[in-house]
This record gives structure tokens, C-alpha cells and sequence, in this order.
């Protein structure tokens, strides 16, 4: 069977993790610290502020960004449901816009659409699959009409826009560590953001609201218990130092499936200027159901990265919003293995059982 994923943790991981035992500082510390330091600094932004997972990253950025309720956020519904959920978690209304149907990433002509309809606080674009979002427009956007911006980039470490690496272009940016993550901690997450304001209150209210620089059991605010663990952080530190070699074997293995799957199956695109790190390869094909089991029966992992888009969820029955492009897209796409431990016959077998007469 050849995976839709593969997270691959080896020695040094565990030299890290048994020396934090040894060391007794499990929890919160310096270890995790450094993760931040180390992480905010290859993105290359000014803070990172470690969470337990992605979706409190999400939640501690828009409670850091002060958004509640009385605002409204802009964000994609073709997403991880996580993007949505933050969102709501933080008291503010979530509105929908379609995307983009080559890169499935928010469409910032959807999106200006709807920020001359109604008042907008903030837009959220996630950087699907790897791929970055549009920053150049969105941020052209934001700026015009004075919005907040969090990118979501739980599934794009090392991604890049004209050459710098998002989770830069916004007020604060999102990352998650879930084992099928570019790279991962086990769990976990992280803010990064430029403002020494945003991190002191991502700092803040992923530890039950305290001040760094108060009494211990000082709260200034409520918060949540959101902190990461040091053990998690071990692990994160050397799979950063992993992550470009990651990415390249990812790209490499894209760039062999685009060359050599039939022509009849929509690949992926990397516009220019833009860096894929194909955290999923997705395809698209209206025969989509029929190909997933045939390569279910070839014994080859796929996924659907998202088979109901939010705005259909039953969670969010109340958002009354025809999204067409994210509802075709999600009867349609497919995720293909592309992790760093794909062989070349590995690679050669997905190929060869994708013939042009299964594509339809």
C-alpha cells in the first residue's frame, strides 16, 4: 500500500525528546521558546507564539487581533472546517467567498465583492494544499478598506509569495503541526506575527490570560490553557531543520506526477511567483468516485480535501450562500501521495495505475 501520507521521525527526534525527559522541564519552557524564535525566524517574521494544535493557533489569532462579536471575518469554504471554527470560537460571524477554480484558494474578486456589500473586519485566507493565496490582491484589498488580515497557513510551511515566505503578508498568521503536516510535532501549532502587541496578547491568552512579565497567577484576561508542550517542541525543532529538504522531495515528486499523469486530469498549477509545497497533490476529475476506488483496489492512498464545503456543514446550517466553484470543486478533487518517503517506482506505480481511459 503506498500512503497518502508518511511522517517520517528518526533518531535525532528522539535524542530531543529523551534529553527534555532527562531534563524533568516537560511542560512549558525553554525548549518551546526556541521553537518559537527558530520557527518565527525562518518565516521570517518577528514572533511565534506555540500552540497545541492549529485550530487554537487560528482561535489565538483572533482573540490576539481583538475580533468578537459585532465583526465579521471573510474567509474561504473550502477549507479544513478549523478555518470556519476559529472564527465563531472567538465570537464573530464568518461570511463566505467562493474561490478560485484553479488554485481552490479564496477568489480576492469574490472577496472584494463582498466587502462592498457589508462591513468587514478582517479577511482569512488559507493557503490550500500548499499553494499560496493571492496576497498580492487580498492585501491590495485589506489595505483599501482597512482589514485585519490572518493567513491560514496550516498546510503551507515554506510556501512562498514573490519570494517571501508566507505567514508574512498578514497581522498574524497561523501554522499547524498535525502528523500529515509538511512537518510536524505530533500536534500542535503556531502564531507568527510582526507585532509586539499581537504576540504579547497570543502569548497572553494561550496561558489562561497571564502578563509575561506579571506575578504567576496574575490574569489580566481570560484565556485559554492552549500552551505546547516541551516535548512537542523537541520534536518541531528538527523537523524545521528537515522542512526544506521535505519540501524540495515534495515539489520533485509533483513535478514528476504533473509530467507524466494523463492529460484528461486537471494538476495542479503554480501561478508565477508563487512556491507549492504540495502539502497535497490534488487532481480533479468529474469521474473523481470511480478513481478513488480504482486506486483503492491498485492499493494506492488518496484523499478528499473536502468532500462537503463549510458553508454545507450542518454546523454552519444557518449560512444561506450559493457557493458554486467550492461546491463543484468538492465532488470533483483528489488527493494524490506526493509525501518525501515516495520512492521513484512508488511514484511510477501511481502513475501507471492512473491510465487515461480510468480518467474517463
Amino acid at each position: 500500500m503506498i500512503p497518502i501520507a508518511d511522517p517520517e521521525l528518526g533518531a535525532r527526534e528522539k535524542e530531543r525528546v529523551e534529553a527534555v525527559l532527562d531534563s524533568g522541564q516537560l511542560a512549558d519552557g525553554p525548549e518551546v521558546r526556541a521553537f518559537e524564535e527558530e520557527f518565527a525566524d525562518f518565516c521570517g517574521a518577528t514572533h511565534g507564539v506555540a500552540t497545541t494544535n492549529g485550530t487554537t493557533a487560528l482561535h489565538t489569532a483572533c482573540e490576539a487581533l481583538g475580533l468578537g462579536p459585532g465583526d465579521t471575518v471573510v474567509t474561504t469554504p473550502f477549507s479544513m472546517i478549523a478555518s470556519a471554527n476559529a472564527v465563531r470560537l472567538a465570537g464573530a460571524e464568518v461570511v463566505f467567498a467562493d474561490i478560485d477554480p484553479r488554485t481552490y484558494n479564496i477568489d480576492p474578486h469574490a472577496v472584494e465583492d463582498i466587502v462592498r456589500e457589508r462591513d468587514v473586519d478582517a479577511v482569512m485566507p488559507v493557503h490550500l494544499y500548499g499553494l499560496p493565496a493571492a496576497m498580492d490582491q487580498l492585501r491590495e484589498i485589506a489595505d483599501k478598506h482597512d482589514l485585519l488580515v490572518i493567513e491560514d497557513a496550516a498546510q503551507a510551511h515554506g510556501a512562498a509569495f514573490d519570494g517571501e515566505h508566507v505567514g508574512t503578508f498578514g497581522d498574524a498568521a497561523c501554522f499547524s503541526f498535525y502528523p500529515t503536516k509538511n512537518m510536524t510535532t505530533g500536534e500542535g501549532g503556531m502564531v507568527v506575527t510582526d507585532s509586539d502587541e499581537v504576540a504579547e496578547r497570543a502569548a497572553s491568552f494561550a496561558n489562561h490570560g497571564r502578563s509575561a512579565d506579571g506575578p504567576a497567577y496574575e490574569h489580566r484576561g481570560v484565556g485559554q490553557n492552549y500552551r505546547m508542550t516541551s516535548v512537542l517542541a523537541a520534536i518541531g525543532r528538527v523537523q524545521l531543520d528537515r522542512l526544506p529538504s521535505y519540501n524540495e522531495a515534495r515539489r520533485a515528486n509533483a513535478e514528476r506526477l504533473t509530467a507524466e499523469l494523463p492529460d484528461a486530469l486537471a494538476t495542479p498549477v503554480e501561478p508565477d511567483g508563487r512556491k507549492h509545497v504540495y502539502h497535497q497533490y490534488t487532481v480533479r476529475t468529474e469521474n473523481r468516485d470511480a478513481l478513488e476506488a480504482h486506486l483503492d483496489t491498485a492499493e494506492i492512498g488518496t484523499g478528499v480535501y473536502y468532500p462537503i464545503p463549510i458553508h454545507e456543514q450542518p454546523a454552519y446550517s444557518g449560512v444561506d450562500r450559493s457557493l458554486p466553484v467550492a461546491e463543484r470543486a468538492s465532488r470533483e478533487v483528489l488527493s494524490l501521495p506526493v509525501h518525501p518517503n515516495l520512492s521513484p517506482s512508488d511514484v511510477g506505480d501511481i502513475v501507471n495505475a492512473i491510465a487515461p481511459e480510468v480518467v474517463g
